[in-house]
């Protein structure tokens, strides 16, 4: 019985002791240095390990110094970096260095300007007609948000194409063959178009739009290509909360005239109209989960950063300060303190990367937080672009998320790890 009671004494102590172990300041430091680690040329990572480090070759240099080591990258490579004591092997770290690549953050307010792909249903509406009434489009089994791509195999690109079809169709009395996109499938059917009482012409019991505009902020272009990322989210349709699918677009200057302030429960909005001059800065060639992309005509200065800075990956990004760009008044760019308040490494694109907080008591009194027409606005840490703001938390405007800028770079073509994949 006494040496049961031992023995469980025994395996308790044990377990408890490796329970602390966890949370022994060596072990933490061990278990929060990466496996691997990727950087780019000329940047520095300071690993929390402070074992001697030896680097595999030149591509990256190792110092080990008072309470960690700092990792340099040197050339764009694939290696490793060896941590040991006494030569005793501790942990090995892969390691690698993109080629040097870096973009000029944004912060501008910019006015959006997009052409659907098709023509888009927004709803229906009943037509009186003198045997009742009746919305053909909605008998037809035409849904809200299908996107009305060709009509007796004319090919429909805006409202102007459409009427004269109908009206030939209803003069006719032939039906309409209907060509639709619905979530990615290309669907036919067919519709009777009806007269109006006392009208001449024929309908189609639709409501239907064919583009759409707004305002957001810029993130980042690339000086070198042009390639640039906005809004940090997807342009949706405002009555089918649809993805617009675009076929062409514009994005031109804008200056915010003034704000709604958010509350909780109510997010505020900047309200901002497209400059007189109607400048267009550049075309919109995409409309993504991440914003939208495309190619800038000119450079695009911000008044505060027109130089290009590095780039911070995932890995890269901490919790504590950092900076966003924005404007809250005409088309003045300023920096605001925010807080990273989590941030998640991802090996696959999404969109809530980081959860932000303002900071700043200036942007607070301004804005009450984030609001909508913010969302683009780039985040900043340590002089490096790491994403940016995408969503406001409805239940505290003073908070929101952010997206990774890697995901933003990789929608506007421009592929921050080519030279890895090669090498792999």
């Amino acid at each position: 019985m006494r040496k049961r009671f031992v023995r469980k004494s025994i395996g308790t102590l044990l377990l408890v002791i490796l329970f602390s172990a966890v949370f022994f300041p060596p072990v933490q430091n061990y278990i929060n240095t990466p496996h691997h680690l990727i950087l780019f040329e000329g940047q520095d990572y300071e690993a929390p390990l402070a074992l001697p480090a030896t680097a595999m070759d030149g591509s990256v240099s190792a110092v080990t110094d008072t309470g960690s080591t700092k990792i340099t990258g040197y050339k764009s490579d694939l290696t490793k970096v060896q941590f040991g004591l006494k030569g005793f092997p501790v942990k090995s770290m892969d390691v690698t260095v993109l080629p040097e690549r870096k973009v000029i953050p944004g912060g501008q307010s910019i006015g959006v300007r997009v052409q659907t792909d098709g023509v888009l249903v927004v709803g229906h509406h009943l037509v009186d007609t003198e045997k009742g009434s009746v919305s053909p489009g909605e008998l037809a089994g035409i849904h809200v948000g299908d996107m009305i791509t060709s009509m007796n195999g004319v090919e429909i690109e805006e409202l102007d194409d459409i009427n004269p079809v109908v009206q030939q169709s209803g003069e006719s009395e032939a039906p309409l063959e209907i060509g639709i996109k619905r979530n990615g499938e290309y669907l036919k059917r067919t519709i009777t178009p009806v007269r109006g009482k006392g009208d001449e012409t024929f309908r189609l019991g639709l409501y239907i739009r064919d583009s759409a505009a707004g305002v957001g902020t810029m993130t980042f272009y690339d000086p070198e290509s042009k390639k640039y990322g906005a809004l940090g989210h997807v342009i949706s349709d405002m009555d089918t909360r649809q993805p617009i699918e675009v076929d062409e677009g514009e994005i031109v200057s804008s200056k915010v005239t003034s704000i709604e302030k958010g509350i909780t429960g109510e997010p505020g909005e900047k309200l901002a109209r497209f400059s007189s001059d109607r400048k267009v800065l550049g075309d919109i060639k995409k409309n993504s989960p991440f914003g939208i992309f495309g190619t800038l005509l000119d450079d695009l200065e911000n008044g505060e950063f027109n130089e290009p800075v590095e780039i911070g990956l995932a890995g890269q990004v901490e919790e504590g300060p950092a900076e966003i760009l924005t404007v809250v008044n005409g088309d003045q760019v300023k920096r605001f303190d925010i807080e990273i308040v989590s941030t998640t490494e991802q090996k696959f694109p999404a969109t809530k990367g980081m959860v932000i907080k303002v900071t700043d008591p200036e942007l607070i009194e301004a804005t009450g937080g984030i609001v909508q027409g913010m969302s683009g606005s780039p985040i900043l840490q340590n002089d490096k672009i790491i994403g940016a703001v995408t969503h406001v938390f409805v239940n505290d405007p003073t908070s929101g998320y952010g997206c990774h800028i890697e995901w933003m770079l990789e929608e506007a073509g421009i592929d921050i790890y080519e030279e890895e994949k090669k090498a792999g």
